[in-house]
């Protein structure tokens, strides 16, 4: 029995080395491959209880594990949408065959890196036919709340390069100083006028049109002016039309005291701003609060816009997309615009090690590796996201080569167990003769 065993735990080291080395030779065809985690083989020993003072040897039990919580070091690239992740959690992404597929939801994998590009339909896809998963942004690009654990909420990334937008325009502040000699007893009295171009709900171009027509008095100074607002989009109706007081006091001359509302939205004395209703929806304009110098003023003999700013911005063709280290992804445009289409959230979970091995360094999420809970990148326990950048193969080639001569050395020693155990076996038998 004791011989026998002796066999058996032979055979049994030739099958757990036999295991070291296909992990080994695993590990060693993949120390160039983008993302690959190490595969690590453990031996157990098997006890067998024995009495009465005879040994029956059990034999090893090789098991192997996959460190996929362990990184490699990330290398940079030319491609703003080749991705990596530093530190913990790891990115979101399904199989483009099941998107493809429309048969609802795809499965969420997991993955540490990526080099996606834009397929036929726009997707965020990699050469292995992973494509990339978020939350998508709204039109003013805020992200709406999620679940944070489950994958219900995310969406395959589909950027459409041939996008076109606008923004329109929302607020303007306006900074123009009126002469004042032309408020005086005797002036002339001439009408200013500005125009302010705004972009529409569809990116047209119109514009805001304001006459300032001073008030001249039969002696003295008023100053005092009657501002119009008319909209070029409207027909140039009146929108809006105020009277403006200025102080000529030592300490505030110039600046606005008072401003009466004839028609149009109320004026905020404290914030300087007033609000029209131009033909798109509200336009809220600063003209700079009383007291202020920064808006409008009232100074010596010359009309000058020193200082016109406008939000929005015209239609314009999108240019390209980066992702930045908190997740999200951002469309540029050739007007200058910016706009947030997604966020890519980074998925923790308790046991990365549990999870299953998938194909193309990605990882399904499994019982034993516990339940996961999406973070925005940066936050809990997860790190950023790299653009620009791969993550290299975790393995160490030296370390795979001397553990492959020790497992070359430890397969040697085993067969001789099992060429020792047949040469007993084979005097045993010639007890016989």
């Amino acid at each position: 029995m004791t011989i026998s065993s002796s066999l058996n735990a032979g055979v049994a080291g030739l099958q757990a080395n036999a295991t070291r080395l296909a992990a080994i030779a695993d590990n060693i065809a993949n120390s160039s491959t983008y993302g690959y985690k190490t595969v690590e083989t453990d031996f157990s020993s098997l006890v067998i209880s024995s009495s009465g003072g005879s040994y029956s040897a059990g034999g090893v039990r090789a098991t192997t594990v996959r460190l996929i919580d362990e990184s490699g070091s990330l290398v940079s690239t030319s491609s703003a949408t080749d991705l990596a992740v530093r530190g913990g959690g790891m990115l979101p992404v399904a199989q483009i065959s099941e998107i493809e597929a429309s048969n609802g939801m795809p499965n969420m994998l997991l993955t540490t890196t990526g080099s996606f590009g834009t397929d036929a339909d726009g997707y965020l896809v990699s050469d292995s036919g992973l494509v990339l998963l978020g939350w998508p942004a709204l039109p003013d690009g805020t992200i709406p709340n999620f679940p944070r654990d489950t994958s219900d909420g995310l969406e395959p990334v589909q950027i459409n390069v041939n996008q076109v937008s606008g923004e329109p325009t929302t607020q303007m502040s306006l900074g123009v100083n009126l002469p004042a000699t032309d408020t005086d007893a005797g002036s002339i009295g001439d009408v200013q006028y500005l125009s302010v171009e705004y972009f529409d709900n569809l990116g047209t171009s119109e514009n805001i049109n304001i006459s300032f027509t001073p008030t001249v008095p039969a002696t003295g100074s008023s100053n005092e002016w009657t501002v119009v607002i008319t909209d070029s989009a409207l027909d140039n109706a009146v929108v809006g039309e105020y009277v403006l007081t200025f102080d000529n006091s030592r300490t505030s001359g110039g600046t606005l005291a008072s401003v009466t509302t004839i028609s149009g939205g109320a004026y905020d004395g404290a914030t300087g701003n007033l609000i029209i209703a131009a033909e798109g929806g509200p336009l809220e304009i600063n003209i700079g609060a009383l007291g202020d110098d920064d808006g409008i003023t009232q100074l010596s003999d010359s009309f000058a816009p020193v200082s016109i700013s406008k939000d929005g911005s015209p239609v314009g063709n999108m240019t390209n997309v980066e992702i930045d280290a908190n997740g999200f992804v951002t469309a540029f445009f050739d007007t200058g615009i910016s706009r947030i289409v997604y966020q890519i959230p980074l998925v923790d979970l308790p046991n990365p090690n549990g999870m299953v091995a998938l194909d193309h360094q990605t990882y399904l999420p499994s019982p034993e590796s516990g339940n996961f809970f999406l973070w925005d990148a940066g936050d809990g326990p997860t790190g950023d996201i790299v653009s620009y950048a791969r993550e290299e193969s975790a393995v160490d080639v030296a370390n795979e080569l001397t553990a492959m001569i020790q497992t070359q050395r430890a397969y040697s020693s085993n067969a001789k167990v099992i060429q020792t155990v047949d040469e007993m076996l084979q005097e045993t038998t010639n007890i016989k003769r």
